[in-house]
Parts: structure tokens; sequence; C-alpha cells
């Protein structure tokens, strides 16, 4: 399905290419209001990834789903979420935050599981009767 996309306002200079991950189990609405005559809001699943370009004074709201609302629950300023040509966070962290949005490193590390037998005998509870 195609998505059609509101243009950067023209008058706008200095375009930033940005990456945000929705870390959390909720649905979460990113939207970006402080720039005139430019209408920005995405819905971003749990895991999923949102590549976009913005103004570098662009601030993104991210709001959380609720049952039947939404809560402001961050403002984020889009040069933080800025990712260089290469993939990688322009500004440097190690958090796990920073994570190479391009090439799609997973956020979650494989969990390490044992394969030897861990089965054991249940000792169950007997009922004789009941008076």
């Amino acid at each position: 399905m195609a998505q059609i996309l509101d243009p950067l306002p023209p008058e706008q200079s200095g375009n930033i290419l940005c990456c945000y991950v929705n870390a959390t189990s909720k649905i979460q609405v990113a939207r970006i209001s402080n720039i005139p005559n430019w209408y920005f809001e995405r819905v971003v699943f749990p895991g999923q990834r949102l590549v976009f370009e913005a103004p570098k004074e662009a601030q993104m709201e991210i709001h959380t789903g609720m049952m039947a609302s939404a809560i402001l629950s961050d403002t984020i300023p889009c040069v933080r979420l800025a990712i260089n040509e290469h993939g990688t966070y322009e500004m440097g962290s190690s958090s796990q935050a920073a994570i190479d949005c391009i090439t799609k490193t997973p956020m979650v590390q494989p969990i390490n599981t044992k394969t030897e037998d861990t089965t054991k005998p249940l000792t169950v509870a007997g009922l004789a009767s009941v008076d």
C-alpha cells in the first residue's frame, strides 16, 4: 500500500535523516507539531523503526496509547534521533537507544538456553476422601 507523505515546507533548510524505535510493548503515535505548515504524525508499533526526514529544529512528541486515549510520554529533539549515511547516530551514545537503524541490528540479544535434560519427576499430592 502506498503511503502519502507530506513534503517538508520549502522554507525549511538543513533537514536531517532521523530514526525512532518504539522499544515499548505499546502502540505509540509519533508527532512533530512545532514546524509551521507541516503535518507529521505516524503510528509506531512495538519494536518498529520509524525513519524520517525532518528539520533540525523539529521536536518529536511520543504519545503512548492506552485503552481509549494516548498520553504524551516524551518529547525528543530530532537532532538526537539523527543518523548519518553510515547508519549510526550522529550524536553517539552508549545506551541501548543508540541502535543502528539502517542495518537493523537487533534490539535484544539472543537468550542463552541450556540444552541438557532438565526434567525432574513431579510429586503429586493425592486426595483420599472428603467427608
